[in-house]
């Protein structure tokens, strides 16, 4: 049985690890429209802004840096698409 000292008592919030600036500026165009694509083995990402087909390619971001957010559930569904579908090569 608990009482209630026991229900109001807060957890101790969460520690989230920094995120890099590569990492900050990935999720921050993903929260502003873009769509997050890589090639078949996950590396080189792109961002496209669904609205005007615009293409970002961050020039400091790796397999590494979405496999980091993935593996910290900051991104959870990754579209991947064959990049040389993406510009018609």
């Amino acid at each position: 049985m608990t009482t209630k000292k026991q229900a109001l008592k807060k957890r101790a919030p969460e520690v989230l690890p920094k995120l890099t600036e590569t990492e900050q500026d990935l999720l921050w165009h993903l929260e502003h429209g873009y769509q997050l694509a890589t090639d078949s083995l996950g590396g080189a990402p792109v961002l496209r802004n669904l609205q005007d087909n615009e293409v970002i390619r961050p020039a400091s971001a790796n397999r590494a840096t979405v496999e980091a957010l993935a593996g910290r559930g900051l991104i959870t569904k990754l579209r991947v698409t064959i990049l040389s579908r993406l510009y018609g090569a």
